[in-house]
């Protein structure tokens, strides 16, 4: 019977554990980011620690990814890249082909949330090292001190910063610009300016692709949580990293916006479009009006969503 009440004892002491523990996680993680592929731990120092996912759920959607393997779902895909330390991308959704790769045109330079992330918490970081706390015959600096700084320097007179000014201020701390995303330094330098955008979008409110003072502080706010937006195409959603083909070009999800190369496409490709000529180059403008359709397809379904939610 003393037996019996130990073992149950036990057991209520480790599932109280468990409950803490998640409770502990719950906490500890909440405003922690870690991108496709990886999930929040917290570490023995009770620090939050970016890990790869353990398990995926059985769900089968089948994905090829830009390696040529097929994965079971989005998730492999993306815990795949994390284990192997390797940048894969979905090429499409089902079953890999045969010589698809070979058909496939080249990925356009995109910044991905990930990569706009790491830039926004590296410049955090930097910026958070720059704050003194008062003294006992001085004031210090807070963090809105330092950014107000910041701005002041590198605004030319307007009150905001555009993303050139707010390049050059992320320029002068060489560890923050340094992405790897891409191996060549071309496409890093275009890299850079693509993730400023994309840090511009995210708490510009008039969307003048400028940021006042109080944009540029909310934009920077070590507690603010960047929301995670999804790309849409006919009335499905794709998460960041997703692709798709169209005509001999391929656009990528990036940020939540389609973005695509703009390749001029050959008479066999051209032909993939029904609705096309065969042989019909497409102009930069018609090119242009392509992919704006697609944005505005994603913004059509996304208000459909909100509005059958609502109701």
């Amino acid at each position: 019977m003393m037996l019996r009440s130990v073992a149950v004892l036990l057991l209520l002491a480790v599932a109280v554990s468990n409950a803490e523990e998640l409770q502990s996680k719950s906490k500890v993680c909440a405003n922690v980011f870690c991108g496709a592929g990886r999930e929040c731990a917290v570490t023995e120092k009770g620090e939050p620690s970016c890990l790869c996912i353990e398990s995926c759920k059985p769900h089968k959607r089948s994905v090829c990814g830009s390696n040529g393997k097929t994965y079971r779902n989005h998730c492999e895909l993306h815990r795949d890249a994390c284990l192997t330390g390797l940048k894969i991308q979905v090429a499409h959704d089902g079953h890999c082909h045969e010589k698809k790769a070979e058909q496939a045109a080249a990925s356009p330079v995109v910044c991905y949330a990930a990569d706009r992330n790491e830039l926004r918490s590296r410049v955090i970081q930097w910026l958070q090292t720059e704050v003194v706390p008062d003294g006992w015959f001085a004031k210090g600096s807070n963090f809105s001190d330092i950014l107000l700084k910041y701005f002041k320097s590198y605004d030319n007179g307007d009150s905001q910063l555009d993303s050139s000014e707010l390049l050059k201020f992320i320029q002068q701390n060489d560890s923050v610009v340094e992405l790897q995303s891409y191996a060549d330094q071309e496409s890093n330098k275009l890299l850079r300016s693509l993730c400023v955008d994309a840090l511009i979008e995210l708490s510009d409110e008039n969307a003048d692709w400028k940021l006042s003072f109080d944009e540029f502080l909310n934009c920077l706010k070590p507690g603010f949580n960047p929301p995670e937006k999804k790309c849409a195409l006919e009335d499905e959603t794709y998460e960041d990293g997703a692709e798709t083909q169209v005509e001999c070009n391929r656009c990528v999800c990036a940020c939540g916006n389609w973005v695509c190369t703009a390749m001029t496409c050959t008479d066999k490709t051209a032909a993939v479009d029904e609705s096309a000529d065969a042989g019909a180059e497409m102009t930069e403008e018609e090119w242009n009006l392509r992919v704006a359709e697609l944005n505005k397809h994603q913004e059509t379904v996304q208000k459909m969503k909100t509005s059958t939610k609502e109701a």
